[in-house]
């Protein structure tokens, strides 16, 4: 117990790291320790030289995230008078430690809030709530850096692949953001914009700012979006014409569906999911078949169905292995992340501009990309690297999924 007073003492041992190892009391133990090795040991009864024993006394230390108030010894010099309290070296060395920010982050984006701030880190007992204001001033600052570095990440170094866009909404406000994925199925936070994915403007600058931090633009890759024609026009404009561009199976069948009657959603659905693992050329044959027999009950639903068509089956087209199509065929792979961030931000009912989204987002989206996992069948990957190489051999892939 000693080593540790001497420890704490020293400033070598952070304070937050004690409580995680032996808790509350030992911190009221070590402070108490502190005390006779400053001073001299307490002798009841006796004297003991300049300085006396004075009791005890409420106090409050600030380890990291958290308020912890502890019982500390007093001391003081012999005799009357204001300035006679001496300070403890082990509470003093715990007042000195003022590390919020970094551990506040990561416990509000477990879901904390300013409101419950006097719950966080509940094994800890008999603690109190830091501030709201306090909280939110030093959470805001750390996401502030969170999307700095976002922003500023570069990817000289990293072959993308697959480059994943899709939007997110909050409230009022929309957010896009691109997910990129590597030759080993690693996933990257590629960036985000405000605004929507039908934006144009938008659109082209998340993708030249994406450039602008290394994206290679010659470098041919597989782009999976949800079917926007502001976004496709951009990658064209950004990229270039002759990249695979793949539209959202999922986005596709949830739109034509939403145009049928209840009793007739399951049979269309099963169609089309059917057609979508046939070879391209038959695959296309069997939809504009099913759209022709909506076309006379629900010629809505006909036309969402053939809109972009040919860009349903890239993937198809390219010949890629089953188990990779699974992950190319959607933008699944970026929605999972999304779906983390809505946890995250799930609390917050306010959301006063734009700026505090991409904040939240840029937070939340970096706190999940360190947990996520690569794409399924990413050993395959090796043959879509292949086929994207091959430009010669791939060439008119780009103008046969152009939309009809």
């Amino acid at each position: 117990m000693l080593n540790r007073a001497e420890l704490i003492t020293q400033e070598e041992m952070a304070v937050d790291e004690l409580i995680d190892v032996v808790g509350r009391d030992t911190i009221v133990a070590v402070m108490t320790l502190s005390s006779p090795e400053a001073y001299g040991p307490k002798h009841p009864g006796k004297k003991n030289g300049d300085s006396t024993w004075y009791g005890r006394q409420r106090t409050t230390i600030k380890p990291a995230d958290r308020k912890l108030r502890v019982d500390k010894t007093r001391i003081r010099y012999k005799g009357k008078g204001s300035g006679k309290e001496l300070e403890i070296p082990a509470n003093q060395a715990m007042l000195m430690n003022r590390r919020l920010g970094t551990r506040m982050l990561d416990t509000r984006m477990r879901g904390f809030t300013t409101r419950h701030s006097k719950k966080i880190v509940p094994e800890i007992t008999d603690t109190v709530g830091v501030s709201k204001s306090a909280v939110s001033r030093e959470f805001i600052e750390q996401r502030e850096q969170t999307l700095k570095e976002l922003c500023e990440s570069r990817f000289e170094d990293v072959d993308i692949l697959v480059v994943y866009i899709d939007g997110l909404r909050f409230g009022q406000d929309h957010v896009i953001a691109a997910l990129g994925v590597d030759s080993g199925g690693y996933k990257h936070v590629l960036g985000l914009r405000e605004g929507s994915s039908e934006n144009a403007v938008v659109a082209k600058d998340l993708l030249t700012d994406i450039v602008s931090r290394g994206l290679n633009p010659q470098r041919r890759r597989l782009f999976v979006i949800d079917g926007s024609k502001a976004l496709r026009g951009a990658i064209d404009e950004v990229f270039g014409s002759d990249n695979p561009v793949q539209r959202c199976r999922n986005h596709k069948v949830r739109n034509v569906l939403g145009y049928l009657p209840y009793e007739r959603k399951a049979d269309v659905q099963v169609v089309m999911k059917a057609a979508f693992a046939l070879d391209a050329d038959k695959g296309i044959g069997k939809l504009k078949k099913l759209a022709e027999w909506l076309s006379r009950e629900h010629p809505s639903a006909a036309s969402s169905l053939l809109e972009g068509l040919d860009e349903m089956f890239t993937i198809n087209r390219l010949g890629l292995p089953k188990q990779l199509c699974r992950c190319l065929g959607s933008t699944n792979v970026i929605e999972s992340p999304y779906s983390g961030v809505r946890q995250k931000t799930g609390r917050v009912t306010r959301w006063r501009d734009g700026q505090m989204v991409l904040r939240w987002t840029a937070s939340a989206l970096l706190s999940i990309e360190k947990r996520m996992r690569r794409i399924m069948g990413y050993e395959q990957l090796w043959v879509l690297e292949a086929k994207l190489t091959d430009a010669d051999g791939e060439q008119n892939l780009a103008e046969k999924g152009k939309v009809a």
